[in-house]
């Protein structure tokens, strides 16, 4: 990469990043490089290494490249070979590559996301302090002429939380950081805040509302887990789909175990996204009778992935939901990857904006020599437009993934068991991409100035990470 390195400062400028899944650790690899002092606070009590599987493809590719992980993910691919409808029974009614279900081309490829994320928190255990079990609670900008103080002194310090319309970002900008308080831990003064904690945000929350302003519904729910593999798979997905619904059992190269996933159609619903226990109540009202005796059809299997979701240490639900928001800084602080801009699961790209946001925005800090209000905005002019057309592709493909009768899913069938026989199936296939591949591929990467040192792999008696 091309570009000046950063000038000399005597003290590096301290960053807190609010979550440690995906956004959040390669953000931290990225400004670590740049030789600032990073923080990732997380609530989970370890690193989460659950969830399903993810793809790399376009512009995430040439970061991963960038980050040296690329042969770590390839090395850790899932490896998928086929893909397969079946019917009640299980038979396999249509099958194609694995490649043309995921709509993958040349280098792109799959990991499962608890991989990705331990590739990354190899990478920066050592150079990075992790903070898990641990959440923010609030967050304050220190006046430009005030000393720092506990922030229950009122006088010197005003919250950005509650704060009215008026005040100007650029007061904020230009304060001596923030102070941020914790659950469990001692307050903290930092320069800067990223929010890399998911859809249902923290950082966004306290800094710029309740999500409910941000959230559009798709009108899909979906949930993940582990499960048994009973029914052998090797490196093979098999989907079986009834009206408003598609379940899904996969596995994956080296993993004993299996995947489910069960998507259904819904308004959106009320429920505590922390709570599983309601979670499941959900799923399983969504699917009950579907595959027993009594049902008017549905895949045998079906109770067993109901039995599984109920065992799975790693169970997943959410909505299909968007976050657009208008901006995705306010003074020091600042959004990354779902908490800023959600694509949901139905576009296939969560992963990689994440990958190319982090990028982006930690090379436009360290091009601004980690002043924020120019960084941040030249953050989001980079990747507004990449985000655009993501939204669009996850509107579109969250209709898609689930058919409203049984002869549209009939109709689907038969092109499937015949596109293997056609002439044309490789422009068939080709088509089918296109617009996942335009996605993967809506931004343009900038060099930026030349890192420092390279981060690596932690040695093996790495400093402690985890705090009390």
């Amino acid at each position: 990469m091309s570009g000046t390195a950063l000038s000399p400062r005597t003290t590096p400028r301290t960053v807190l990043i609010s979550g440690a899944s995906i956004a959040g650790p390669a953000l931290a690899y990225w400004l670590h490089r740049y030789g600032f002092a990073v923080t990732v606070v997380e609530r989970a009590p370890e690193l989460r290494t659950g969830g399903y599987k993810v793809d790399i493809r376009g512009a995430a590719i040439e970061v991963a490249e960038r980050m040296g992980i690329l042969k770590d993910i390839q090395r850790a691919s899932t490896d998928m070979q086929t893909g397969a409808y079946v019917n009640d029974e299980g038979k396999r009614i249509a099958t194609l590559p694995a490649d043309i279900f995921g709509a993958r081309v040349g280098r792109d490829d799959e990991i499962m996301r608890g991989e990705l994320a331990r590739i990354l928190y190899d990478r920066t255990r050592a150079d990075v302090e992790y903070l898990f079990g641990d959440s923010i609670t609030s967050i304050t900008p220190i006046t430009p002429l005030a000393p720092a103080t506990s922030t229950t002194s009122t006088t010197s310090i005003t919250s950005i939380t509650g704060r009215s319309d008026d005040h100007h970002d650029s007061s904020e900008a230009t304060a001596d950081g923030v102070e941020v308080t914790f659950e469990r831990g001692a307050p903290r003064r930092f320069d800067l805040v990223v929010g890399a904690d998911g859809l249902h945000s923290t950082v966004r929350r306290l800094t710029f509302g309740p999500e409910e302003q941000f959230v559009r519904h798709l009108g899909a729910y979906i949930s993940a887990f582990s499960m048994p593999n009973e029914l052998g798979l090797d490196r093979e997905e098999l989907y079986h789909a009834v009206p408003g619904k598609l379940i899904c059992a996969y596995s994956s190269a080296g993993d004993p175990a299996a995947k489910g996933l069960l998507v259904f159609r819904s308004p959106r619903l009320t429920y505590d996204h922390r709570d599983t226990t309601q979670q499941l109540a959900l799923v399983e009202k969504a699917f009950d009778g579907i595959g027993t005796e009594s049902a008017a059809g549905g895949w045998r299997e079906v109770p067993r992935l109901l039995e599984a979701a109920h065992k799975a240490s790693d169970f997943y639900f959410d909505g299909m939901q968007l976050i657009e928001m208008d901006r995705w800084s306010r003074g020091r602080v600042v959004l990354l990857g779902d908490a800023a801009h959600c694509a949901s699961p139905a576009s296939g790209q969560g992963t990689g904006m994440a990958l190319v946001g982090a990028y982006v925005l930690a090379g436009e800090l360290a091009a601004a020599g980690g002043e924020p209000e120019q960084a941040f905005a030249r953050y989001e002019e980079q990747m507004r437009g990449y985000v655009e057309v993501n939204h669009a592709l996850a509107r579109k493909f969250a209709q898609e993934m689930t058919v409203d009768t049984r002869r549209q899913i009939r109709f689907r069938h038969l092109m499937m068991r015949v596109l293997p026989h056609m002439p044309w199936k490789n422009l068939v296939a080709k088509k089918i991409a296109e617009d996942v591949q335009r996605g993967a591929h809506a931004i343009t990467l900038k060099d930026y100035p030349v890192p420092g040192r390279a981060a690596g792999p932690a040695p093996a008696a790495a400093r402690p990470t985890y705090a009390a």
